[in-house]
C-alpha cells in the first residue's frame, strides 16, 4: 500500500525504526495519516521524519505476520 492510499482509506499506520541490525522498535502504535508532505509525515498529532522511521499497516495474514507494505523514503 502506498502511502497516499493509506492516507485516503485511512487505516492504522505505525511508525517503526529498523536499526543496523534489523532489530524493529515500534516507535508509535500509529493511527491514520492525518497530513504528509516529502519530509515528514503527520500520525496521530504527532511529526515523523520521512528518512528516519519506516510506516506499516497493520494487515495480518493467514499466518497473522506483519507485512511492511511501503517505505515512505
Amino acid at each position: 500500500m502506498e502511502l497516499f492510499a493509506a492516507a485516503l482509506s485511512q487505516v492504522r499506520v505505525n511508525v517503526v525504526c529498523v536499526d543496523e541490525e534489523l532489530r524493529v522498535t515500534f516507535e508509535d502504535y500509529g493511527g491514520p495519516v492525518e497530513k504528509f508532505s516529502p519530509e515528514s509525515i503527520k500520525i496521530n498529532g504527532k511529526h515523523f521524519m520521512r528518512d528516519q522511521f519506516e510506516f506499516r499497516v497493520d494487515v495480518k495474514g493467514a499466518a497473522g505476520n506483519w507485512y511492511d507494505l511501503f517505505h515512505a523514503q
